[in-house]
């Protein structure tokens, strides 16, 4: 098997030869998983104690032949030992996190993560007896100095979301690496065609599959790639947990990813000229995008990242009401809260983040700014409806 991305997108991960002689890989409804007899029965359970792989099916909550496919799939795209698919990118996260941290662990995690994340650190882990510190994530020597003797695991996001700020993935190893703690990237902005973190030294990748690795906003999933011995403690939590994914939903993210490279190229040219299109604009205050010079990340996106992402968060020149009515003035984009897409969709994030000013202000939402997040529409029609919207601000 070659190991460019756009042959591990479409072959990756799937048997030559799929049952019927069907070109994809089938949908296996199904909840339970039959043995030909008691012999059959003894022999799975030896094999499955010996912890040799794969193991056949036995229960939905355990596997399901379609969802070990997509796995294999994301093992190979990220260059993982095993992924482990979720119902969800959240589930995904808090099961990993559940079973790799116990009471009296410390968790230094790297700000700017996902606010559920984050809510998920500060708010719940203390019920399990485990604390989180949060670090600046251009600040090496914070993230050092954070470090406790009970720390278990360093977490971060890269690119994170609204202001893209890239993660040193390098520097975050090296740390780890001297106390011997884990190291977990969310990295569903990136996706592997644009970052591989694995290949810098990362014990663990996640993603929301919803995103880009779907691609066509017709799924929930999430993923955790990385290590076998890591993923087989994660697994038996989320047989316990019951955090499964559905057979049509890895279905679908099968398909969705055969085209991933296609897409994410086309959002990553769509992301860079935008960006830089807004940048010039006069009604723009100011442009958050990796790709761009002035971005405070910009040299460490070029130096790890092959394309800087289908996302662009900007500010207009106007409070929060106009900064509504430039969102409605667009013609091209959805209007709402997610991101990967072929369609492109746009946010105003203080609109959905919190009515609460004070909360906004804290978590460093701007009443200005605005979140597109790329499809891979022709690009000049995107430009012309921004130029549009943003020649009425004012």
């Amino acid at each position: 098997m070659a190991n460019n991305f756009s042959t591990l997108a479409v072959h990756g991960g799937e048997e030559r030869r799929k049952p019927y002689g069907a070109l994809t890989t089938p949908v296996i409804q199904s909840s339970t998983y039959t043995f030909k007899d008691t012999a059959e029965i003894l022999d799975f359970m030896r094999r499955k104690d010996a912890g040799q792989l794969p193991v056949r099916d036995e229960y939905g909550r355990y596997s399901n032949p379609t969802q070990t496919t997509a796995e294999q799939k994301l093992a190979a795209l990220e260059g993982g030992e095993r992924s482990l698919l979720f119902a969800t990118g959240m589930n995904a996260i808090t099961t990993t996190l559940l079973t790799l941290l116990s009471n009296g662990d410390h968790l230094v995690m790297v700000e700017g993560a996902y606010r559920r994340t984050e809510e998920f650190a500060r708010v719940y882990l203390p019920r399990w007896g485990v604390d989180t510190t949060f670090v600046p994530i251009d600040d090496p020597d914070a993230l050092h100095s954070a470090i406790q003797p009970n720390t278990r695991a360093i977490m971060s996001e890269t690119p994170t979301n609204p202001y893209l700020r890239v993660m040193d993935l390098s520097r975050m190893v090296e740390i780890a690496r001297e106390q011997d703690i884990l190291t977990i990237i969310d990295s569903t902005f990136a996706t592997p065609i644009n970052l591989r973190p694995l290949e810098h030294g990362l014990d663990l990748v996640i993603h929301s599959a919803t995103k880009y690795l779907g691609g066509h906003n017709d799924l929930l999933a999430g993923a955790v790639i990385g290590r076998g011995d890591l993923l087989s403690e994660i697994e038996d939590a989320r047989g316990v947990l019951g955090g499964m994914s559905n057979p049509n939903d890895a279905y679908l993210l099968i398909r969705g990813i055969k085209t991933l490279e296609l897409r994410v190229q086309r959002q990553n040219e769509n992301g860079q000229r935008i960006a830089e299109f807004l940048q010039d604009h006069p009604a723009v205050s100011r442009v958050h995008y990796p790709g761009l010079a002035n971005h405070p990340d910009h040299q460490v996106a070029q130096r790890q990242m092959t394309g800087f992402g289908g996302v662009v968060s900007f500010e207009i020149d106007g409070d929060m009401e106009e900064t509504g009515r430039f969102i409605d003035r667009l013609q091209l984009p959805y209007v709402g809260p997610t991101l990967g897409g072929v369609e492109s969709v746009v946010e105003q994030m203080a609109a959905l983040f919190s009515l609460d000013p004070e909360e906004r202000r804290v978590a460093g939402i701007k009443d200005n700014l605005v979140r597109y997040a790329l499809g891979i529409e022709n690009t000049d029609d995107i430009i012309a409806d921004l130029d549009q919207a943003l020649s009425d601000t004012g």
